[in-house]
């Protein structure tokens, strides 16, 4: 048997709420390269690697800690 990788796809709207960033601060991060791309689904529609948000979030830096 093989091994299957299984992730969670999810909308712009779970990743706005996830992330609290606008959905202009989302794109303008992914131009600059420094926010997750989507997955493309069908002509107009996009999702997020649930996997790569949460991990884009577990690198920013806490609370009081300086952004390298």
């Amino acid at each position: 048997m093989g091994h299957q990788t299984q992730f969670k796809l999810i909308k712009r709207k779970d990743v706005e709420r996830l992330t609290t960033l606008s959905r202009s601060t989302i794109y303008d991060k992914m131009s600059k390269g420094t926010f997750p791309r989507p997955v493309k689904l069908g002509e107009r529609a996009v999702a997020w690697r649930e996997s790569d948000v949460v991990a884009w979030l577990e690198c920013r830096p806490q609370a009081g800690e300086v952004e390298p």
